[in-house]
């Protein structure tokens, strides 16, 4: 058992991300060239996010929102009080204007997230846990338990999205679940998610 997990994990997440990439490798170039002829801005969107150990690292994703979403992001919590509460508590907005359309269509079926498994190949993240969250609300709402989700690599999918993804409100309710994955996590735990996650992809529930 390392300091992120066992080596067995390690393993498959690496021969399952191998796997995922090649299979799919014609989706990550029809995508690409999507996204580019739609408003000729980056393919992906990167940010720095926390994984094991405190270790920040650059997690990768299909470019969903239009090229200037920080502007607009600004230019929206600054104006609208609503989706400023709604942002405070769940870092999220539902009707983000900022996402394009083809990037709808990317969170519904969460292909947006499929270069995540480059993350995993690099050994930042895991196929299963916690999902990756950024320095500052890690700070907010993790708290006392940071403990928890600091002990393990963050996941492409998770124990709290197959079981409520977007649709839990609650912050603090989305912490608890990581730290019960985390408590609990198991082989066949995480064959389970997998295959509820890909179940999610085809129906898009609950996700934005």
């Amino acid at each position: 058992m390392s300091k992120c997990g066992s080596l067995q994990k390690r393993i498959f997440d690496f021969i399952f991300s191998s796997f995922v990439i090649l299979l799919l490798l014609p989706v990550y170039l029809i995508i690409a060239i999507i996204i580019k002829l739609t408003d000729k801005g980056p393919v992906f969107y990167k940010q720095r996010r926390v994984g094991c150990g405190g270790k920040e690292f650059e997690i990768i994703k299909f470019r969903s929102m239009y090229p200037d979403a920080e502007r607009r992001l600004k230019e929206i919590l600054d104006n609208d009080p609503k989706a400023r509460r709604e942002w405070e508590t769940t870092f999220k907005l539902k009707n983000d204007p900022r996402v394009t359309p083809i990037g709808r269509f990317l969170r519904k079926t969460s292909l947006d997230e499929l270069p995540q498994f480059f993350n995993v190949l690099k050994g930042d993240m895991s196929v299963v846990g916690p999902r990756p969250v950024v320095r500052e609300e890690l700070k907010k709402f993790y708290k006392d338990k940071a403990k928890y989700y600091l002990s393990v690599r963050p996941g492409v999918t998770g124990y709290w999205q197959v079981e409520g993804r977007s649709d839990i409100k609650d912050y603090g309710k989305r912490v608890d679940m990581d730290v019960w994955y985390v408590k609990n996590q198991s082989f066949l735990l995480d064959l389970k998610i997998i295959l509820k996650t890909l179940w999610i992809m085809i129906t898009g529930k609950g996700a934005y």
